[in-house]
């Protein structure tokens, strides 16, 4: 059985203190206990002066996280244990925050996949790294709620419209792409991983950027900017589905297929939450409209019905309630907007 030591890895290597997700039969899967064990050493390391840099990276082959473990969440809320989901993502949230805050360099290595709550984990960095096996997503939608982990900061501020086809179409993004949407900064090739690693326990951050990275693969989101800042401009899920259906882009036309299978309900709340994004200062007080809409999506069938289609039966059939985008109506969604009982994040 795996402790929660042995699930996160924490150890100092020269002047980097060094944390590895340590799940790899899960991608890392974030657990809440992993969540308090990553905050406990950030609070340590900011002021131990031996450690100038904090470097974080995932155990295995697969990638560096797979998202938050959200069958824990499907069994805590079928349980009747709401309340225990709702502080995971509170304290999930507020490691998303300390990160973006972070006062030493923080270098995220996104090697392979990364997902949902790897994003947040890595994408709030100072010094985020891909390789030619990222592949980033936020792929919330297909399991019945909303973007989160700072998920649609991000998002809100991607080129254009870019953030809004990620996260209604959950597209995977390569190095080349996360580059361009903001979600990463520098590529470095998978075979010098290691070495650039190594580097981070002698060097300044920078130095090694310097020394290692190289350009970023070329990606296929900058050829479609075009036809995706006309389609998801509109102002609804229906709207853009129409621009999208009647554009005769044949790229939009399989972004419109991957769209209709999500739950009418999370894009419609996604939508809501990344235009009100937009006009949100700043990370903390996204965060703490995040809060608010995942607190409201435990009342949601989708949010258990979409884990159980996509994480514990696997049957990729879900049930959707309401099944149609025109069912679900704008008082549906204002509601996830609604304050939280008991206060948020006090983040903002």
């Amino acid at each position: 059985m795996t402790t929660i030591d042995d699930a996160v890895l924490l150890r100092r290597e020269g002047r980097a203190g060094r944390i590895t997700l340590n799940r790899p039969r899960t991608i890392n899967a974030l657990t809440h206990a992993m969540v308090r064990r990553i905050r406990a050493a950030l609070d340590a390391w900011e002021h131990d002066d031996a450690v100038t840099t904090v470097v974080l990276d995932g155990a295995g082959e697969r990638g560096l996280c797979a998202g938050g473990d959200v069958r824990a969440v499907h069994d805590d809320v079928r349980a009747g244990r709401g309340a225990e989901a709702g502080e995971f993502w509170r304290d999930e949230y507020r490691l998303n925050a300390r990160i973006a805050a972070y006062p030493k360099p923080y270098v995220a290595l996104m090697d392979g996949l990364v997902m949902g709550g790897g994003v947040g984990l890595s994408a709030h960095g100072g010094i985020r790294v891909v390789t030619e096996r990222s592949a980033v997503a936020m792929p919330e939608t297909a399991i019945g709620f909303a973007p989160d982990v700072g998920g649609t900061y991000l998002l809100s501020r991607a080129p254009g419209e870019l953030g809004t086809h990620l996260a209604l179409t959950t597209s995977r993004m390569g190095p080349g792409d996360a580059v361009r949407a903001g979600f990463a900064d520098h590529f470095v090739p998978a075979a010098r991983l290691a070495e650039f690693t190594a580097a981070l326990a002698v060097a300044e951050p920078a130095e090694a950027v310097r020394d290692f990275a190289a350009p970023a693969p070329a990606g296929e989101l900058a050829a479609q900017q075009d036809w995706i800042d006309h389609c998801y401009s509109a102002g609804t899920v229906e709207e853009i589905l129409g621009r999208l259906t009647g554009s005769g882009v044949a790229e939009a036309g399989k972004a419109a297929e991957a769209i209709l299978g999500k739950s009418p309900t999370a894009l419609k709340v996604t939508l809501s939450a990344l235009r009100r994004a937009r006009r949100l200062p700043g990370l903390p007080e996204v965060l703490e409209q995040e809060y608010r809409v995942i607190c409201a999506s435990l009342a949601d069938p989708d949010l258990l019905e979409g884990i159980r289609a996509q994480v514990v039966d696997k049957d990729r059939t879900p049930r959707w309630v309401p099944a149609r985008l025109e069912d679900v109506t704008d008082a549906d969604v204002e509601r996830h907007f609604a304050p939280v009982d008991g206060g948020g994040l006090g983040l903002a």
